[in-house]
């Protein structure tokens, strides 16, 4: 459950997004410089098994590229521009397709505690083999307990309710985060989906059911909302009591929040 004197954390959404293309390397390194509190991704997995991190289905929005990211191998996605797109980019330089694993490894190396949520994307013709993956990669990096020699912590997010009961089956000890779009009627007592042990509102829905984050802290549940940008958002939710907020903007809301 929260404190209500702490402020919430600040996780970054897909990196510094507002002024680095999305999930670039360039992007989790600018919301790190920024002071975020963690990071946020999505991931998906190429052809050939391994975890990438971008939010479609297919890459034409963010490389210039196209196809489907599980069609392709590691190989075809490192031949993109994953960079240059973002007419909001500070940097025109081309940037490469970032692994789950290039991720974690910048995360380590910062040397300061750090949060990584990873959100699966669903539907997917992989199925639950990318949360098998997910788990086994936190496995490896020793992101699950705290018997480990670096301050990452890490969790996992998903729409979708069968997503977290797998995580949750095959790592009980790595918190998840079940994201909505509106909180349902049945929900508003703060109550989650099994498997799931934190909130993950969408800012729309918290405003139309305020009550919600108490209702959740009540059943001891965190509450972490997205995607947060405008300053009387912030404002908004820190009165309320949020956990986490979630931004393309790490650097504003931190500016907020210390106030």
């Amino acid at each position: 459950m929260t404190k209500a004197s702490a402020r919430p954390r600040v996780i970054a959404h897909r990196g510094a997004s507002a002024v680095e293309p999305e999930h670039t390397l360039r992007a989790y390194r600018r919301a790190i410089e920024m002071g975020a509190d963690g990071v946020e991704c999505d991931v998906r997995l190429t052809r050939d098994g391994v975890l990438v991190c971008i939010h479609d289905r297919t890459v034409e929005r963010t490389s210039n590229g196209s196809g489907a990211v599980s069609t392709m191998s590691l190989e075809d996605l490192h031949r993109l521009d994953f960079g240059s797109w973002s007419s909001m980019a500070q940097s025109r330089e081309p940037a490469e397709i970032l692994t789950l694993q290039q991720l974690v490894e910048t995360l380590i190396a910062a040397g300061r505690p750090l949060e990584l949520a990873v959100e699966t994307k669903h539907p997917t013709r992989h199925g639950g083999r990318v949360e098998r993956e997910v788990v086994a990669l936190f496995e490896r990096f020793g992101l699950r307990g705290s018997a480990h020699g670096h301050a990452v912590t890490a969790r996992v997010m998903s729409f979708s309710p069968p997503a977290l009961r797998t995580s949750h089956r095959l790592a009980p000890d790595i918190p998840t985060v079940q994201l909505m779009q509106r909180i349902p009627a049945s929900r508003r007592n703060g109550t989650l989906w099994a498997g799931a042990t934190t909130a993950g509102p969408s800012l729309t829905a918290v405003r139309g059911c305020p009550d919600f984050v108490a209702a959740a802290h009540g059943r001891g549940h965190e509450v972490h909302v997205w995607t947060v940008d405008e300053v009387e958002d912030v404002d908004f939710l820190a009165d309320l009591g949020v956990d986490a907020i979630i931004t393309n903007r790490p650097d504003v809301v931190l500016e907020r929040l210390e106030r």
